[in-house]
């Protein structure tokens, strides 16, 4: 996940993606809560080294994605070991919710206003309307 900037330049060259305009990363977050979404249209990396990656190869900050939350890392665990690691019994089946729900808002990005999206998806979790 650290070098994955490598594979998205590929990718978009390859494909001959316009990363402002057509490209969504779905990437975990542990600043928000677990389950919690939040969908941005452009933004630093926050810390993340996948997203520095991203950033750093494409050469621009301005491109949509969309962050689920994992919560903050237990005392005593290593990041890497978190973030990769699994759900917790409690967490999977709001985790599972997650996905859909991010699955839902990536493929609606695709064709409606972002602007609309985040106002529909960005909701503390659990209060999303996704007609």
């Amino acid at each position: 996940m650290n070098l994955s900037g490598e594979s998205i330049r590929a990718a978009c060259d390859f494909f001959k993606i316009d990363p402002e305009e057509e490209l969504i990363v779905l990437y975990d977050d542990i600043s928000l809560e677990p389950g919690q979404l939040r969908i941005r249209k452009k933004g630093s990396a926050g810390g993340h080294n996948g997203m520095k990656s991203i950033i750093q190869h494409l050469g621009t900050q301005v491109f949509k994605r969309v962050k689920i939350g994992v919560g903050e890392k237990p005392a005593g665990y290593d990041l890497a070991d978190y973030v990769l690691g699994h759900f917790s019994k409690e967490d999977w089946g709001e985790m599972t919710e997650a996905f859909d729900r991010a699955a839902l808002a990536a493929a609606r990005l695709v064709t409606e206003d972002a602007e609309h999206v985040m106002n529909e998806f960005n909701t503390r979790k659990g209060k999303e309307n996704n007609s």
